[in-house]
C-alpha cells in the first residue's frame, strides 16, 4: 500500500514539473521542472529496483545535464527583472502545507518494511543492477553504445573547436570569403 502511494505522490511530481517545464515563461523555471520531473524518474526506478540506472539519472541527468542547460540558459542572457510579487493568495502557507504532507509521506513511508523485485521461485528480480546493465551494454549493445560515445565525442571537440576559433571567415565554393 505503501509504494502505490509513494508512485502517486511522485507521479504528481512528475506531472506537475513536465506541467511547469512547458508552461513557464522563464527558463530558469522550465529547467527546474525539468529537474523535478527527472527526480521523480530517479525515485520510480528506485521503486523497480533499478538503483543503478536511478543514481545515473540523479548524477548524469538531473546533475551534469541540468547544469549544462542552466549554464546556457545563463549565457544566452535572462537578464530582464523578474516580478517578484507573490500572485497566488496564500502562497506560502499553501506552500509550507504540502510540504509537511510530503514530509509525513515520506517518513510513513520510511517506517514500513519494504520488499521490493518480484522475489518468484527465490530469486531475486535482478533488473537494472549495475551487472545487467553492464551485460546487456557491453554485450548486445556494444555496437551502438560506442558509436554513441565516439559521437559524442566528434561533438564535443567540434563544441570546443567552435568556442575556441570563434566565428572566422568560411570559403564559398566561388572561393569568394564569406562569414
Amino acid at each position: 500500500m505503501i509504494e502505490v502511494i509513494v508512485f502517486v505522490v511522485f507521479a504528481l511530481v512528475a506531472l506537475a514539473g513536465a506541467v511547469v517545464m512547458i508552461t513557464a515563461k522563464n527558463p530558469v523555471y522550465s529547467a527546474m521542472g525539468l529537474l523535478a520531473t527527472m527526480f521523480a524518474m530517479a525515485i520510480f526506478y528506485v521503486m523497480l529496483d533499478a538503483h543503478f540506472v536511478a543514481a545515473v539519472q540523479i548524477i548524469v541527468y538531473a546533475g551534469a545535464v541540468m547544469t549544462l542547460f542552466l549554464f546556457v540558459i545563463m549565457m544566452i542572457g535572462v537578464d530582464k527583472q523578474e516580478d517578484t510579487a507573490e500572485t497566488i493568495p496564500f502562497q506560502r502557507g499553501i506552500t509550507f502545507v504540502v510540504a509537511l504532507g510530503l514530509a509525513v509521506v515520506i517518513i510513513l513511508a520510511g517506517r514500513q518494511a519494504w520488499v521490493t523485485g518480484s522475489g518468484m521461485f527465490g530469486t531475486p528480480d535482478l533488473v537494472g543492477t549495475i551487472e545487467t546493465v553492464a551485460d546487456s551494454l557491453f554485450g548486445n549493445w556494444t555496437l551502438a553504445f560506442l558509436s554513441t560515445v565516439f559521437l559524442l565525442t566528434i561533438a564535443a571537440v567540434g563544441t570546443v573547436a567552435l568556442a575556441l576559433f570563434g566565428p572566422t571567415a568560411v570559403r564559398d565554393v566561388d572561393g569568394e570569403e564569406g562569414t
